[in-house]
């Protein structure tokens, strides 16, 4: 049938109506019809206008009974089917196979004797814990099948990977099998108020600790996150939630990275999203186009509290008033010191009270020094980048308890190490790189300003 054809079939079907209209408008329908033969894009232009008024339409109300089945029926049918019931829960480092069991209500004691005595299904409850657990029980609460996620073994991994433990019931006995599965990354929006601290408001949005302590980062050389952090601050975070089977991850040796996001501190707005240069280098930038990355990292550790600044004290061993010429970050033994910027090691060993200390020369006569290490990891004349860990925290020489000694100096000359940072030359990109950055920017905007207003409405609601 061709469109004619069906134009005619549908004009028959037309109302009373509608047929005196076609018998007083003929060239009109030849018109028309001739339109729709050649495709033409404006039809609907040139007919709207003398289409007959619906109201003018016939109308007609259909009524019909409807009879539900038998509801007695349903219920029987439904009281036949057997149920399946999942749980979730984290374990926990005083859990036995069966008060994790009896926590997530299964009620089987060969099952918890399985945990125990089979060598793979035992790694449910060694090592660290905080592994991920689901079982899906039957209704009686006999374990079906159990699936725990935790990070992987093999620690070049634990950014890609992760182990699978799944324990399943096969012809009426329990079977483990552990293999390595790689992680899957998933973009995720985020948003809080600061009350009390960033990690309690990120706790308090659910947003994993890696985000919290990408954002300082990023936002180091605009906000000092030890001292100019407000109550009433606000957030909002774009970032890639690395997911076990669909399942975000929970432990933090391994997080996403965060794509974008914007910081309100003291009522002043700052924004950042991260940008590949077409040199495939890449960096967080703001929405002005200014790079956030320095010269210089505001921290040698990635998120710390400074608990001696730069400034007169009075030294705990000596017992006297003298100035202090760096800045101490406490920090447990063994947390990770990192290089604040490119440079050449000039110094790895012992000296008198600074105890194992790493001294790193710079650019422009300019040199870092991390002293009270409990390990060093680089070597004289090794070059470093910015970033890189060259050692762990300790409480060697002089010191009282585990933290970071860090200094600036600059041509011999004692300075400030978070106005360096802050005062240190940045990253500049090309006249193309910053119009890509621009299209980036736009997009990543309005993500964000979606995510600031689900959180003012969520607020809003309670």
């Amino acid at each position: 049938m061709n469109s004619l054809d069906s134009l005619n079939q549908a004009l028959q079907t037309a109302g009373t109506g509608t047929r005196s209209f076609l018998a007083r408008h003929p060239r009109t329908l030849a018109g028309t019809a001739l339109a729709l033969l050649m495709g033409a894009g404006v039809t609907a232009f040139a007919i709207a206008p003398m289409a007959p008024d619906a109201a003018d339409l016939p109308r007609r109300v259909v009524t019909e009974t409807v009879t539900p089945e038998d509801v007695g029926a349903q219920l029987e049918l439904l009281a036949s089917h057997e149920l399946s019931l999942y749980r979730s829960d984290l374990t926990r480092n005083a859990d036995t196979a069966d008060s994790l069991l009896r926590r997530m209500n299964v009620s089987d004691v060969a099952a918890a004797a399985f945990l125990r005595n089979d060598k793979t299904a035992r790694r449910l409850l060694e090592g660290r814990a905080g592994k991920m657990v689901q079982v899906r029980t039957s209704e009686s609460g006999a374990l079906e099948e159990l699936t725990a996620r935790f990070p992987a073994a093999d620690p070049a991994q634990l950014a890609t990977h992760f182990s699978r433990l799944r324990v399943t019931r096969v012809n009426g006995s329990l079977q483990a099998v552990l293999e390595t599965a790689p992680l899957a990354a998933q973009v995720r929006l985020g948003s809080g108020t600061i009350r009390s601290s960033l990690f309690a408001a990120t706790d308090e949005s659910r947003i994993p600790d890696p985000v919290a302590s990408q954002m300082a980062e990023m936002f180091s050389t605009d906000i000092d996150f030890h001292r100019e952090l407000r109550k009433g601050d606000t957030f909002s975070v774009i970032y890639e939630a690395l997911t076990a089977d669909g399942e975000v991850i929970t432990w933090n040796q391994a997080a996403g990275r965060v794509l974008a996001a914007e910081f309100v501190n003291n009522g002043r707005s700052y924004s950042a999203v991260w940008f590949k240069d077409p040199a495939g280098k890449g960096g967080y930038f703001g929405f002005d186009g200014q790079s956030k990355r320095r010269a210089f990292l505001a921290s040698p550790l990635e998120f710390s509290r400074v608990t001696s600044g730069f400034s007169m004290r009075f030294h705990p061993i000596l017992q006297n008033w003298r100035a202090h010429l760096g800045v101490d970050y406490g920090a447990p033994t063994g947390t990770s010191v990192r290089s604040v910027g490119d440079g050449v090691v000039d110094f790895a060993g012992w000296q008198n009270g600074y105890g194992n200390v790493v001294k790193i020369k710079h650019s422009n006569e300019r040199e870092t020094v991390y002293a009270h290490l409990s390990r060093i990891d680089v070597k004289r004349g090794q070059h470093v980048e910015q970033g890189m860990h060259i050692a762990n925290v300790g409480a060697t020489g002089w010191a009282t308890g585990p933290h970071l000694h860090f200094e600036f100096r600059v041509k011999g000359q004692h300075q400030d190490p978070l106005a360096i940072a802050k005062s240190s030359e940045a990253v500049v990109l090309t006249a193309s790189a910053q119009q890509e950055l621009a299209r980036v920017t736009r997009g990543w905007r309005e993500q964000l300003n979606a995510a600031e207003s689900l959180a003012q409405y969520t607020g809003d609601a309670e």
